[in-house]
């Protein structure tokens, strides 16, 4: 691995910086910490937000951390001492939320307290929501991402915070940070989301398409033929056995299948290679929450699609991030027809080639760091590789800020 170093934007909020936090927690009841799905040590944290049309009838978002993270009062009423004087503010990506605890333990072992934050109609905040993940304006997550900061910074009393965000989290991320210089020491990004994977002729008269589109039927979901073909091609085939790859002989596909109670598998392993390469209900190594985080993924629309494309081009324009970067990612990309082998060793979602490119445009201290052998959401990489991200991640931390 080795490290290298359109339209007009939207106007950016005005700035804030940590020299305007609140220095001490406000006055009030404790908030109010509720067993987490990950089971202890893991608590959320429920955060009201004012709901807005980017993202209608989403009032709240959930932050994530452990029980020890909330340091205990001091004497005479005064702030406990948190754990950790350092702090990671973990965004997640399109389709995703957080149950990657390894992630978290090699943060902690570095010295940094983590903390998720599952942003609004998303994660288990999108649970009931009518189109989970679905925002118009990935800025309507300013308010729960400053609460946040706020939460850490106030109320546990970390003085050093660290974002961290994966794919449309990382584009989250870079936006935040170009937009409130001073509110984080620095940004770790996983193969973030900051141009679209696919051909300059579909990204410039597609993305013209799509905000005329955005405009006129907001809701309209983004068809993919490919996927839609393969569901087709499943439906009129029952007897097809989803996962099994011929060129490979990946028997391990079809146990896997053979599993999975009738009438429940939504396709085959083609239909989404990157989520059933690693599921353990395909025969992959993890075993998230699929319907937290499903396969085929909730669907894309026209309105959301269009504000990611306003904010990748905003990159292209610089963002100018005053903090040290980094941005980790594969080394190689996986299109339509790779096999499972193949799907285990490269990044299947997104352009590692577009993402090394745009990182340039983030701030004048970007750190590019490719990992061989990695998958999109590097935290879920095979081992070893997983463990070289992580060494990664925490060591260049340990470089940048002491």
């Amino acid at each position: 691995m080795a490290p290298t170093n359109a339209t007009t934007p939207a106007p950016r909020p005005e700035p804030t910086s940590r020299a305007s936090s609140p220095s001490a927690a406000p006055a009030g009841p404790a908030p109010k910490l509720s067993t987490d799905i990950l089971g202890e040590p893991w608590v959320a944290r429920t955060i009201p937000v004012a709901e807005s049309p980017a993202a209608p009838g989403a009032d709240h978002a959930v932050l994530v951390h452990q029980r020890g993270a909330a340091p205990a009062p001091g004497s005479a009423g005064q702030p406990g001492t948190p754990r950790h004087e350092r702090a990671v503010l973990y965004l997640h990506g399109r389709n995703d939320y957080f149950f990657q605890t390894w992630l978290a333990d090699a943060f902690l072992a570095a010295g940094y307290e983590f903390y998720a934050l599952e942003l609004r109609a998303c994660g288990r905040a999108g649970v009931g929501y009518w189109s989970p993940h679905d925002v118009r304006d990935l800025r309507v997550h300013d308010e729960e991402i400053a609460e946040a900061l706020r939460i850490i910074r106030s109320e546990h009393g970390h003085s050093t915070v660290v974002l961290n965000g994966h794919s449309t989290g990382g584009l989250q991320a870079a936006i935040w940070a170009g937009d409130h210089p001073g509110s984080v020491e620095a940004v770790t990004l996983n193969s973030p989301w900051l141009q679209l994977n696919s051909s300059g002729l579909v990204r410039s008269y597609g993305s013209a398409f799509i905000d005329l589109l955005s405009r006129r039927d907001p809701d309209r979901i983004i068809d993919n033929p490919s996927e839609n073909t393969k569901l087709e091609q499943a439906a009129a085939d029952p007897a097809a056995t989803p996962g099994q790859d011929p060129a490979t002989g990946a028997q391990e596909d079809a146990d896997a299948a053979a599993s999975i109670p009738a009438n429940t598998d939504p396709g085959p392993i083609e239909v989404d290679i990157y989520a059933r390469t690693l599921h353990r209900r395909w025969g992959g190594e993890w075993d998230w929450d699929l319907t937290l985080k499903p396969s085929p993924s909730f669907p894309v629309r026209a309105g959301f699609l269009a504000g990611i494309r306003r904010l990748q081009r905003e990159v292209r324009h610089g963002l100018g991030i005053g903090v040290p970067v980094l941005v980790c990612c594969s080394t190689a990309s996986g299109g339509p027809g790779i096999s499972r082998q193949e799907a285990l060793r490269c990044d299947t979602v997104l352009s590692v080639e577009q993402i090394v490119e745009r990182s340039r445009f983030l701030g004048e201290d970007v750190t590019v760091v490719q990992i061989p052998g990695g998958v999109h959401d590097l935290v879920l990489s095979p081992s070893p590789v997983r463990e070289e991200y992580l060494g990664t991640l925490t060591g260049w931390l340990t470089e940048r800020l002491g």
